[in-house]
């Protein structure tokens, strides 16, 4: 891991250090526009020739990339029944926080003959995307479909890669069915993005894609955006841990390896004030990174995106913080709920020494589908506002237009809009 000593207050080097990672990614932009390109012009024919060449996998018709009642009642079976009781009460716990995010539609009287307000309608129907890369992550699909549902969207369209097999992962698969997804296509990858874009015979067009997955789907993503909503364009998985003389080595090095593992790309980001604590969880990753079945992949994490930063004060780890507003933010200091106004900039804030990460990945409830690589500057959590769209309403009377028309006559001159102006005039004249 990279250390950076920050205790003369120089954020030169971590910032450095950040631009290195987020500049570090491979420009595939030109091969996914030319996926989506394909997919838009030769539907499920398209979806179909890149399934086989990237999955390796042949279905013998557009009709058999849909997944059966059959194959998910096969699921149910196949999957210990303890696992399947977890992820019901994984998904009710999700369900209950993403329930406070609600709101109905409202109309208010600002005056006699002048009433305004908002109407509140779900999507018609979301594409959510869930990654399979090196490990199933039944997780990921409870989070995107849930809030959805509560949302009230209807249709709820989720893909996902099958691999070489063609079988979906049978966690995945019950997670779906227990979230109220509605329907699953075995497809993943950038052509998954551009169908439930643009829709296909087999796969139906959708209002919003959400979800994380690799390059080709976040560059996907992009790309689509403007024909079809998204979320946010996420990056790797990513933490940053604030660390004061209470904590424990042994907590933080299995916390910052928590990340380390997801991706070769993931960052594992230590700030503290204690030097000596820095060493002791060095000697506690060597020692925690040798259990790991994924040991490689975190290994390699640590090497080319892990750091060790070291402040002078607690403030000057939480300044840190901000300017690498990172996915997920750990403050495994003293008092540590008293620090969370200072906090500008993080996806998650996870308070104490009790309170590690992966609560907020499976369990807790708050999404764990969250802004990475600096962007939770300015994104959010997914929450049940994505799936929901705003129509303004607005009723002015006779009386209260002519109360106002001159007003408004003058603001359209000034534009130049004579015709907007004409509107309003027109009425006045009536009046």
């Amino acid at each position: 891991m990279r250390m950076i000593d920050l205790k003369n207050r120089d954020f030169s080097q971590l910032t450095e250090f950040l631009n290195n990672r987020r500049n570090g990614g491979n420009d595939v932009s030109e091969i996914v526009e030319n996926i989506i390109q394909n997919v838009k012009m030769n539907g499920d024919i398209a979806v179909l020739e890149y399934t086989e060449r990237f999955d390796g996998f042949r279905f013998e018709s557009a009709q058999a990339m849909k997944v059966t009642k059959e194959e998910i009642k096969q699921a149910y079976e196949e999957l210990d029944s303890e696992l399947v009781e977890v992820i019901k009460r994984a998904a009710l716990n999700i369900e209950d926080f993403h329930k406070n995010q609600t709101a109905e539609s409202f109309m208010i009287e600002r005056k006699p003959g002048i009433k305004l307000g908002t109407l509140r309608k779900p999507l018609k129907r979301a594409g959510i995307y869930v990654p399979a890369g090196t490990a199933p992550l039944p997780s990921s699909v409870l989070m995107n479909a849930i809030p959805a549902k509560v949302a009230g969207v209807k249709d709820i369209i989720m893909t996902t890669p099958a691999g070489k097999t063609g079988k979906i992962s049978s966690a995945i698969l019950v997670a779906a069915d227990i979230a109220g997804v509605t329907q699953i296509y075995k497809v993943g990858g950038a052509q998954a993005v551009a169908a439930l874009a643009y829709g296909t015979d087999t796969i139906p067009m959708v209002d919003k894609i959400t979800g994380p997955g690799n390059i080709f789907v976040a560059t996907a993503k992009k790309l689509i955006f403007g024909d079809c909503s998204i979320d946010m364009i996420a990056g790797p998985s990513e933490i940053l841990i604030v660390a004061d003389k209470s904590a424990d080595p042994s907590f933080l090095a299995a916390d910052l390896l928590s990340q380390a593992e997801h991706d070769k790309l993931a960052a594992s980001i230590l700030i503290t004030t204690e030097k000596k604590l820095a060493a002791e969880v060095e000697l506690e990753l060597e020692k925690q990174l040798e259990l790991l079945p994924r040991k490689e992949i975190a290994a390699e994490s640590l090497e080319k995106f892990g750091a060790i930063v070291l402040t002078e004060t607690i403030e000057d780890a939480i300044e840190a913080a901000n300017i690498v507003a990172p996915e997920h933010l750990e403050l495994c200091i003293e008092n540590a709920e008293g620090y969370i106004d200072e906090i500008e900039n993080a996806g998650a804030i996870f308070l104490g020494n009790y309170t590690p990460e992966p609560l907020g990945d499976y369990y807790a409830g708050p999404n764990h589908v969250l802004p990475t690589t600096g962007t939770a500057r300015f994104f959010s959590p997914l929450n049940v506002w994505d799936f929901i769209k705003q129509t303004s309403v607005i009723s002015y009377s006779k009386e209260a237009l002519s109360d106002c028309a001159e007003d408004v006559i003058k603001f359209a001159e000034a534009e130049g809009l004579n015709a907007h102006a004409r509107s309003i005039s027109i009425r006045k004249e009536g009046v």
